[in-house]
């Protein structure tokens, strides 16, 4: 099973909110999810970002792939460069 770290829709028109969801490649952008591991909220100024890190650090540590939006956030918080560590201290 191919495992997704990305972003899950919510909120109202013209006023997004995301819920950073790790979610199986085959669910649907808004469907199912195995856990959810943190928020993006793009309208606030600046922008709000949650992340649970070290939830975020094992799945992707289990090999679960972040898409391209959730890698620039991981990467703007810091979790790409601890990932890096981890992996190379290992």
């Amino acid at each position: 099973m191919a495992v997704k770290i990305r972003l899950k829709r919510m909120g109202s028109k013209k006023a997004p909110f995301y819920r950073v969801v790790v979610a199986d490649s085959r669910s649907p952008r808004d469907g199912r999810f195995i856990e959810e591991i943190g928020t993006y909220n793009p309208v606030a100024e600046p922008a709000q970002v949650n992340i649970k890190e070290e939830k975020a650090l094992e799945w992707m540590l289990k090999g679960a792939k972040p898409s391209d939006t959730v890698r620039n956030l991981f990467s703007k918080a810091g979790l790409m460069e601890k990932l890096h560590n981890e992996k190379n201290s290992k």
